[in-house]
């Protein structure tokens, strides 16, 4: 990615910060612009790096893996696009969102050489901050599946994930701030 367009996302993440309080509608408004720097040829080689990804994961739901990632992950974006809610008055959490901008801005400088000629790592930002403030998701969905036959689900109005807690402390994962909440042992 560009050293351009970092700035300018650090730019956008530092205008966020400074706000006291911002409205979903406004912070949609905010991140737009952002989502639509990124084309076509961004979102196959997007799709591309999860491929490749992806080759690591277990043969036996790979396919179902990638199509999660693709389908929610990646298009995610034609999301923020076309978001056309009013939000009446439903405020984004601040606080969580300021921790959230600050751990991204820190994957966003270790993966800069990594990521230097695409926009993954925006498109990773944009659909984790879109999804757990604005839609107030899990970034996975429910139903995404783990190791194990384990999944992402949604009981009695609250998320679980069965990996949470074990990506907490993983310096590339966004589980930190995702909503869900570790599967409960039974």
């Amino acid at each position: 990615m560009d050293e351009k367009i970092y700035e300018t996302i650090f730019k956008t993440f530092d205008k966020i910060e400074k706000m006291d309080k911002i409205e979903k509608a406004t912070m949609i408004e905010i991140i737009r612009p952002l989502s639509k720097s990124v084309s076509v040829h961004d979102l196959s080689i997007a799709t591309a790096i999860l491929r490749k990804n992806g080759r690591y994961v277990q043969e036996n739901y790979r396919e179902k893996y990638l199509e999660v990632y693709i389908k929610y992950f990646i298009m995610r974006l034609k999301d923020i696009n076309q978001d056309k809610n009013k939000y009446d008055n439903d405020y984004v959490d601040m606080d969580g969102l300021h921790e959230s901008i600050n751990i991204i801005k820190s994957q966003m400088k270790v993966e800069e050489n990594e990521h230097r000629n695409d926009k993954f790592p925006l498109i990773y930002a944009l659909t984790s901050l879109y999804t757990t403030y604005i839609l107030e998701e899990p970034i996975h969905p429910v139903g995404t599946p783990f190791p194990g036959n384990l999944h992402i689900t949604y009981e009695d109005g609250i998320f679980y994930c069965p990996v949470k807690k074990n990506n907490e402390n993983n310096p590339k994962a966004v589980c930190k701030f995702c909503l869900a909440e570790q599967t409960k042992e039974n």
